[in-house]
């Protein structure tokens, strides 16, 4: 892969005593989307909290080795100050979780705290352009002063889609983003992450090989900590090279 948008070489991470990622090297190519897929509890999550430093908020996690965004070191002395790093690399969780805060102000929230657009009218069309790029503006323009927690499930994570890319970040991580959804609001969603990686880097957290299947180009497969197998979506799904990713993939364990 020519040019990674972000590297991981050697990452390790411990809560407390327990190994939960064991020397992970993985490449993730720019303004594509890269499924990470495998059973529960082996890494997925904690490899992706990685990646903008979302694990420096548990007191017991250690992280060691390299993380890299655009060549820049995510961690040690002369790492990205994490602030500046999540502005750069925002977050959709499982769970829809808008703030109890009118639509506009939720989308407004990361352009403020990063003094990034003045209120008025450039704020305003920040707030149009991010509920457009986030398929939501058609179903919400003429009720942004309500609330964004009086959405449905699927606009709210739209909605925080939408708050997440009205700072321009360069990468966005999805943590299980449709796991909370019905079957409807997970196809515009899908829909939406595939339109958005013209102008994203994408990583996406999955439970669902069939969403995995569907939405991304390259697909990480991990097994207790450890990556096991990485390669382009459609060469893992019909011509795994490793026996492990065979079994999960054809249901044989996970």
């Amino acid at each position: 892969m020519s040019d990674p948008k972000m590297t991981a070489r050697s990452l390790a991470v411990h809560y407390g005593d327990k190994l939960a990622l064991k020397e992970v090297d993985l490449d993730i190519a720019a303004n594509q989307v890269t499924a990470l897929i495998g059973p529960s509890g082996c890494g997925k999550s904690t490899f992706l909290r990685c990646l903008n430093r979302m694990n420096d908020t548990i007191d017991t996690c250690r992280v060691s080795g390299q993380v890299t965004l655009d060549d820049e070191p995510v961690y040690g002395p002369d790492g990205i100050d994490p602030v500046l790093l999540r502005a750069r690399v925002g977050m959709v969780f499982q769970r829809p979780n808008p703030f109890p805060k009118s639509i506009y102000d939720n989308v407004a929230f990361g352009p403020r705290l990063h003094g990034l657009v003045a209120e008025g009218d450039e704020m305003d069309a920040v707030i149009q352009r991010s509920l457009e790029r986030a398929g939501l503006w058609a179903e919400v323009h003429d009720r942004l002063a309500e609330r964004g927690t009086g959405l449905s499930g699927g606009q709210q994570q739209r909605l925080c889609i939408a708050r997440a890319i009205a700072v321009e970040p360069e990468v966005i991580l999805m943590d299980e983003p449709c796991s909370a959804l019905d079957p409807i609001a997970t196809a515009k969603v899908e829909e939406l992450i595939d339109e958005l990686r013209d102008s994203f880097t994408i990583v996406i957290v999955t439970h669902s090989m069939q969403q995995a299947a569907r939405v991304s180009q390259f697909t990480a497969f991990f097994h207790l900590g450890k990556i096991i197998e990485v390669g382009a979506t459609e060469q893992i799904f019909t011509a795994p090279a490793n026996d492990l990713t065979q079994g999960y993939i054809t249901g044989r364990f996970g």
